[in-house]
């Protein structure tokens, strides 16, 4: 029974892998152009090693997300009208009452800026 796999799923786990490979880039980057000094704390440490998997595990969790949600939003269908429409916000006032000016008193010492 070899049933194929729903199409989400399979997008997921694409998405995820190109995700965790561009985190696989971005550490080595990281260390190669020795940011922060991270080249001499992996290689002279005993947790080095470990926070290397670390760094790509965690960068891997972003980068497939964001990965992901570039693909889904990528997917919707356009009807090709642009966009939607600018709509002015409404007047706060009750209907039948227009607009009056207000006065606001204002000292006349004031210091300019």
């Amino acid at each position: 029974m070899s049933e194929r796999m729903p199409r989400l799923v399979r997008l997921y786990i694409v998405q995820s892998a190109i995700g965790f490979a561009m985190a696989g880039v971005f550490v080595g980057l990281l260390l190669g152009l020795n940011v922060a000094n991270l080249w001499h704390l992996v290689t002279h440490t005993s947790a080095g090693p470990l926070a290397v998997v670390l760094l790509w595990l965690f960068n891997g969790i972003v980068f497939s997300g964001v990965q992901f949600g570039i693909a889904v939003m990528r997917m919707a269908e356009t009807d090709g009208s642009g966009g939607g429409r600018r709509l002015r916000p409404a007047p706060l006032r009750a209907p039948g009452h227009a607009a009056a000016p207000v006065a606001v008193p204002v000292e006349a010492d004031r210091p300019s800026r």
